[in-house]
């Protein structure tokens, strides 16, 4: 792979964009601009706000940062004028101030601010419900005054969910719109502007140690020694916090208590055979012979939970017509749900149906998202099967799955806690005391510790972390994943023998991809077909295109069939694409996606990504460029371009025809049975390693052992292969070569 680093300075993919002068002056520099007094940057100038009306409100020019008291922000907060821009306060922002000062994290307002003055660094521990999430960076806002210096308070969650909801509900707490003053920047989303002085640097639900936060935490330490201007806090709602306040250097602490009631829990006399049933008939007996209250239901994925969602429909239904039971409304969460159709969880419970009949309830289908991310209102019972997909990876075989595994006990404390919010609840734990002692884990394992780093790696290469044995982090991942991290991106071309970034990896690194895709988007012009890789590189990037619903199976895959090509999977989702940019399509997307059994959220989500990649290969200056349709080599030439980011993901037919062997690795592998790949295929390339109850390799396209070799020849280096059947067919393919050239020679 090393011989297709773009290092060559007359490569059109290794220019940069043109920088003028103007552009790099300091002042138009937003992290430098307060260094100018008279800059005006932000939508303030000096200091004052400046009112969308064009009058000055001075509500907090007689503020000094770092020394204000809550008595003061009340006094600002209770208007009449918006302290930041400087329009009239409405009422509704008045019955939501009323709610917040009701939290019990305003209790300790000026504890807080005092910590907060003094140290550099704090960790702050609140329950689930206490109102840290929404009012600790309002606090901070008040105190710190970003806005007089043209700077942000940055407030990252773990999850998109939570930092667009949280971003949403603090933007109605501040009376402004959302992506001025409050926004949300996420992976392909940014709902920004230059006016953001709150963009939701508080690392909150730190105790969730995802990768990212983990990363986040190491940089930090390490900036905080440079920048003594610069506040930390850490938040995290278990009291597992004298580790954080160890890691950073001893840090002061600062718990509120949440507003909770107490939770009855119940445990299974025996273990469920089948969670999923089990939790829908939970439901449905809760709704049926509890009081008054809302249901939340934890399962581990949006296809789990869209069916339980539909069958629990159902049976209400019928419940309301054969037992006159309540209304009951049932809504969906996991990560990828819309923005607005998130927003429904927050919606009331349906009335009774009639004068003094049976109330109505809601309930919540979700993932491990509203542990603790996310606080609901109303909860009042909590169906725990038990259960949550976690990332696991095996650096041995190279293999990155997501698991469904049992929760930790930290995990099923919080879930039963979110019973208890607004009264006493119950938590119905579809699994036995004794396994809830003996089986869970204390604490879920930290992200980094089970996750592949080459993503990571790249990043911090990126950010000019070089010694990444020395980097500074809380858990340590174990050495053979770093080496394995380091290798597949050297294999990449990423990064060369030395350890250091390659002008091809430094390029990778500016797109918010898994390094593989960002390396077959970036080499597909040499493929003549990088409008078509930049269509599969979004489609890669959002969930399943397909949908199978139970009760229409047949006819689902009767429609993929339309769109299937004989070659494998990319190119039926490609011709899917193009189907859906067509004019029959456009006409009516959503009913034509309903007709072929197709996602038109997943869809629209590809075409925004694609939109989104694009601009950034403008930037970068990567040709757009595809094979003519009619050309032969139009689908080969794509399919060559899969195996320039793919080719470590690659299975070759073993001797009995029935399964496959991955390279190197040598795991036994079926094809997943929702492949469209007719033809008999001794090689197939990869996207998915499915582990169930057998090993599946998902999202397939046949290829050609002679492409691997002239792709990628330093990871096909057939010396470097064991003894054994593919050592065997790469050194007949290398033969085969070897003849074909020798022949044209004499040709000559």
């Amino acid at each position: 792979m090393a011989d297709r680093s773009p290092e060559d300075d007359n490569n059109p993919r290794a220019k940069r964009q043109k920088t003028t002068a103007t552009d790099m002056s300091p002042n138009k520099n937003q992290y430098l601009a307060h260094l100018y007094e008279d800059s005006s940057f932000n939508g303030f100038t000096n200091g004052h706000n400046v009112s969308n009306n064009g009058q000055t409100s001075t509500s907090l020019d007689d503020f000094k940062r770092h020394s204000t008291t809550s008595k003061q922000a009340r006094y600002v907060e209770d208007g009449p004028l918006n302290a930041f821009t400087g329009n009239p306060l409405s009422q509704k922002y008045m019955r939501i101030l009323e709610t917040r000062r009701n939290l019990p994290v305003h209790a300790q307002r000026d504890e807080f601010l005092e910590l907060y003055q003094k140290h550099q660094i704090l960790v702050f521990v609140g329950e689930t419900g206490s109102g840290k999430t929404t009012q600790i960076p309002q606090f901070v806002l008040f105190d710190d005054l970003p806005q007089q210096q043209c700077k942000m308070v940055a407030c990252t969650q773990p999850r998109r969910v939570a930092a667009m909801s949280v971003a949403q509900r603090v933007a109605e707490e501040m009376d402004v719109n959302l992506g001025e003053e409050v926004g949300y920047s996420i992976r392909f989303e940014d709902k920004t502007s230059p006016k953001t002085i709150l963009n939701t640097i508080i690392l909150d639900e730190a105790h969730e140690r995802t990768l990212a936060t983990d990363i986040l935490m190491g940089l930090l330490k390490e900036v905080v020694l440079r920048r003594p201007d610069l506040k930390i806090v850490i938040m995290s709602a278990t009291l597992d916090a004298e580790k954080f306040q160890r890691y950073f250097n001893n840090a002061p602490l600062l718990a509120v208590p949440g507003r909770t009631h107490p939770v009855e829990i119940f445990y299974t006399p025996e273990p469920e055979r089948d969670y999923v049933e089990a939790a829908i008939r939970t439901v449905l007996q809760i709704h049926a012979t509890e009081p008054e209250g809302d249901i939340l239901l934890f399962l581990t994925g949006e296809e789990e939970i869209e069916d339980s969602c539909r069958k629990i429909s159902l049976e209400i239904d019928e419940m309301i017509r054969e037992a006159d039971a309540g209304p009951l409304k049932v809504y969906p969460l996991y990560g990828t749900l819309p923005p607005h159709q998130q927003q429904k969880i927050f919606e009331p419970a349906p009335p009774a149906r009639t004068i003094g009949g049976r109330p109505g309830r809601k309930c919540i289908v979700s993932t491990n998202i509203a542990e603790t991310s996310l606080t609901i209102d109303g909860i009042v019972y909590v169906v725990d099967p038990g259960f949550s997909k976690q990332k696991v990876y095996n650096p041995r075989i190279r293999v990155e799955s997501l698991l469904v595994s049992p929760i930790s006990k930290a995990s099923a404390q919080q879930r039963a806690g979110r019973a208890g919010r607004t009264r006493p609840g119950k938590c119905f734990r579809l699994y036995t005391e004794e396994a809830f002692k003996k089986e869970l884990i204390e604490q879920t394992y930290p992200e980094i510790l089970r996750s592949n780093l080459s993503s990571t790696v790249l990043e911090l290469k990126k950010l000019g972390i070089d010694d990444l044995v020395h980097f500074d982090l809380m858990d340590p991942p174990a050495p053979e994943t770093m080496m394995r991290a380091l290798e597949e991106l050297n294999y990449l071309a990423c990064l060369d023998d030395e350890g250091e970034l390659t002008q091809l990896g430094r390029l990778a690194a500016q797109f918010p991809l898994d390094p593989a895709l960002a390396v077959m988007l970036i080499s597909s012009p040499e493929f003549y077909c990088s409008n078509e890789i930049l269509s599969l590189t979004a489609l890669l990037s959002v969930p399943q295109i397909f949908v199978r619903p139970a009760a229409a199976r047949k006819r689902a895959d009767e429609m993929k069939d339309l769109f299937a090509h004989q070659d494998g999977d990319h190119l039926t989702m490609l011709n899917v694409y193009h189907a859906f940019k067509g004019p029959q399509a456009q006409e009516n997307p959503k009913q034509w996606c309903h007709d072929h059994f197709l996602s038109y959220r997943a869809l629209t989500q590809a075409d925004n990504i694609r939109m989104q990649l694009s601009r950034i290969m403008e930037r970068e200056e990567i040709e757009f460029m595809s094979t003519p349709f009619e050309d032969k080599k139009y689908y080969e030439n794509i399919r060559r371009a899969l195996v320039s980011g793919f080719f470590m993901q690659v299975a070759k037919r073993d001797g009995t025809g029935k399964s496959y062997i991955t390279m190197k690795e040598n795991q036994n592998v079926l094809l997943h049975p929702s492949t469209v790949l007719t033809q008999d295929s001794d090689w197939v390339l990869y996207n998915e390693f499915v582990l169930t109850s057998k090993n599946y390799i998902r999202n397939i396209t046949a290829v050609k052992p002679e492409w691997l070799l002239d792709i990628a020849p330093a990871y096909y280096n057939i010396a470097s292969f064991p003894k054994g059947e593919i050592k065997t067919a790469l050194q007949r393919t290398a033969d085969k070569i070897r003849r074909k050239e020798a022949s044209k020679v004499r040709d000559r």
